[in-house]
């Protein structure tokens, strides 16, 4: 009867990135705050560039199991540039993404995601939400949640809500384009 609900209602992940706060942007739109509040997931995966630390705080209450890497306009010498997670039958990959050349190239992201041996790499830094499959493998980017993206544009606010289950991750995109819209796609485990 467990296994039933385990698969039925898998854990929750927040993933949250490129803030920018205050450089770009002076706070989370409302309407995300609103939705974003402690304990409603199980794990937070912070893609980096937060901008002080009234955030990073903010961030940290949301669950008791968060997971930041170093984006390239974080000062904080404890976070790491990159970070590995174990979750149920899942091995996700997290960086900022600044490191890999050229920016957002699912071919570029591919390869470090093989090198780093993971199934999904979760990472920032394009200020764009995206989910993609590539050979058997993800890359997912929540894009900025406040959309205060690289100072050369602006982009449409979102976050990423994970549900795992043991063969397949839901993801939620949640965008904020006058009104809060929320896709779905479904990420199979491939091994």
């Amino acid at each position: 009867m467990a296994d039933d609900y385990d698969e039925e209602f898998g854990e929750l992940g927040l993933v949250i990135g490129d803030f920018n706060i205050p450089s770009r942007a002076s706070d989370l739109p409302p309407q995300f705050k609103d939705l974003l509040v402690p304990n409603k997931v199980q794990y937070v995966f912070c893609t980096g560039n937060i901008g002080n630390r009234e955030t990073t705080d903010w961030v940290k209450t949301l669950s008791g199991n968060t997971h930041f890497v170093k984006g390239d306009f974080d000062e904080s010498k404890d976070i790491p540039e990159t970070k590995i997670i174990q979750i149920g039958s899942w091995k996700l990959a997290l960086v900022h993404g600044h490191q890999i050349i050229p920016a957002g190239d699912d071919e570029s992201l591919y390869t470090f995601l093989k090198e780093m041996e993971a199934d999904v790499l979760i990472t920032g830094f394009t200020g764009v939400a995206k989910v993609s499959a590539v050979e058997k493998k993800y890359i997912i980017n929540p894009g900025s949640v406040t959309g205060g993206f690289n100072g050369q544009q602006q982009s449409i606010p979102s976050f990423l809500i994970l549900e795992f289950k043991k063969e397949k991750i839901q993801v939620f995109i949640y965008t904020l384009d006058g009104d809060v819209k929320i896709d779905k796609q479904e990420l199979p485990l491939q091994k």
